[in-house]
């Protein structure tokens, strides 16, 4: 039996310490043990991240979690050369795709997104822009009150992409970027994932 803590952690059967998104889905316990918050330092990795934190925008992660291999196969595995090459009528064949959200603004973002990353090539890339706004520290919550949703480096960098011509990246969808691709480590003290992207101590 699961047993949660005055932290906003909860103790599952195996012993392990989860924050509550993560404790109760096996989908999402997945996730967030061998995936949340590692390093995603290729810009493949990141465009698909960027892309998956928007269309999550308004709806639950798990929503999103259980579609992401729906959306690899509709936006070509997310290579940025192929999606910045869809036009009207890839727009409306995903509007068509029942297993993805269909959504026209948030797929249109994706599409121009690719092209943004594709021209960003030319000043450094996108995961060299992403990464130069890792924080000094990172967040130390000590529950669950305590976990940020925005910082100044996700402002900052939402500005930074905002003006490279990216959409749908607001200061929350862009932290919650930096949560899940390693740049900030917000693990509640305690949790069996604290530390485990090599990055923080």
């Amino acid at each position: 039996m699961a047993i949660s803590d005055q932290r906003g952690l909860i103790v599952g059967e195996d012993g392990l310490a989860r924050p509550e998104w993560a404790a109760h889905d096996g989908l999402l316990r997945e996730y967030y043990d061998t995936e949340w918050g590692m390093p995603v330092r290729d810009e493949q990795g990141l465009f698909e991240r960027l892309s998956l934190e928007g269309f999550q925008a308004g709806l639950s992660w798990a929503t999103v979690l259980r579609k992401r291999p729906a959306f690899r196969q509709a936006f070509a595995g997310f290579d940025p050369d192929t999606v910045a090459a869809f036009g009207q009528p890839e727009v409306e064949r995903l509007m068509g795709n029942a297993e993805i959200i269909r959504n026209r603004r948030k797929i249109e973002s994706v599409i121009n997104n690719a092209r943004a990353t594709v021209e960003l090539r030319g000043s450094g890339g996108l995961a060299e822009l992403i990464w130069s706004y890792r924080p000094e520290r990172t967040p130390e919550p000590k529950c669950v009150d305590e976990v940020p949703s925005t910082s100044e480096e996700s402002e900052a960098l939402a500005k930074a992409l905002k003006k490279a011509g990216f959409t749908f990246v607001g200061p929350t969808t862009v932290f919650a970027l930096m949560e899940a691709v390693g740049i900030v480590d917000t693990n509640i003290i305690g949790a069996h994932r604290r530390g485990a992207s090599g990055i923080w101590d």
